[in-house]
Order: structure tokens, then C-alpha cells, then sequence
């Protein structure tokens, strides 16, 4: 049986809302999360087709739910973290590094688009193994992911910017 190709792509939530009501997590939320939405659906579509069986996912990591599948429909919320203070106070709650560890073992290629204190955070926590990781993330943490073995890219745009994702794309699908 051949092996598939596994890349999870990762993000926190934001605090626009697109949708109301129940919604798949990945399209309830707009704002900067939707320039990494538009790097998954670039990843999953050059997938199609692909030589190499390939996986694309997304999860995101939200305020009222911790880590979620982006195909986990949720409802919208209130209280959106957006510091350090909020990052570790849904971790207590929720859990999220813990559950992101987990999900991302299954993953050969890990895209990480997440604020600077929430990468710290990943960090602090051993949430990825070396080598697997594709960080966008703020340029401090470029000598640590090299150190890792990971890829650093500095953050350009809302969260990834279009010559980051058009970079990731060719990295992942050569």
C-alpha cells in the first residue's frame, strides 16, 4: 500500500466572524485568517492530481473550542484571544498545545502561521518534532527553527503573504 502525503495547515482564530449560526470552522471566520485559508485551499487543490497520494488539512486554534479540525462545524463566539494573557488562559481551559501535538504526529510537513507569543508558546511546549515544520512566524525565531531543522519564514501580509504562500506551495508541491 503507498504511503500518503500529510500536511496540516495551521492557525488561530480571528475576531471577524464571516458567518452565523453553525458553520464548517474553516469559513465561519474572515479577517487575517483568511489569507490562510486561501494558502489550504491552494495546497489542497495542487493535491488534486498530484503523483503522490497527498492529505491537505486545516485546523485552527479558536477561543471557545481549543484546536478544531477546520471541517468541525462551531458557532460563533464572543471573547477571541489576542495576547499572551489570552493564549495561555484558553490553554488552561482547552488544552489546545496538547491536542495540536497529538493531531500534527500524523503529519510529515506542519504550516504554522500563529502570532509570535502563541509560537513561543509551541516552543515552550515541544508541540512539533524537528525537521517537520514550515514556521511564518515573526523573525526572532528564525535561529531557533533553523536550530530545529524547521523552515522560518518572516511574516508578511495578515498572516502568510502571497509571496510566502506562492514559496510554500512550490516547497510542498515541487
Amino acid at each position: 500500500m503507498k504511503k500518503k502525503y500529510a500536511i496540516l495547515v495551521v492557525t488561530n482564530d480571528s475576531t471577524v466572524f464571516s458567518k452565523k449560526g453553525i458553520v464548517e470552522a474553516m469559513n465561519i471566520f474572515g479577517g487575517r485568517l483568511t489569507e490562510v485559508r486561501n494558502l489550504y485551499l491552494e495546497l489542497l487543490e495542487k493535491s488534486k492530481g498530484h503523483p503522490r497520494e497527498t492529505v491537505v488539512s486545516f485546523g485552527i486554534i479558536s477561543t471557545k473550542y481549543g484546536f478544531v479540525p477546520g471541517n468541525y462545524c462551531i458557532m460563533e463566539y464572543g471573547d477571541v484571544m489576542s495576547c499572551r494573557e489570552d493564549y495561555e488562559r484558553v490553554e488552561r481551559e482547552k488544552q489546545y498545545l496538547e491536542m495540536l501535538k497529538g493531531a500534527s504526529t500524523f503529519y510529515e510537513k506542519v504550516v504554522v502561521c500563529v502570532p509570535k507569543d502563541m509560537f513561543s508558546m509551541m516552543l515552550e511546549s515541544e508541540v512539533f518534532g524537528d525537521g517537520t515544520v514550515i514556521a511564518v512566524t515573526h523573525p526572532d525565531f528564525k535561529g531557533e527553527c533553523e536550530r530545529r531543522g524547521w523552515t522560518h519564514m518572516a511574516r508578511s501580509g495578515a498572516r502568510v503573504g502571497r509571496s510566502n504562500a506562492e514559496e510554500i506551495v512550490k516547497m510542498l508541491f515541487p
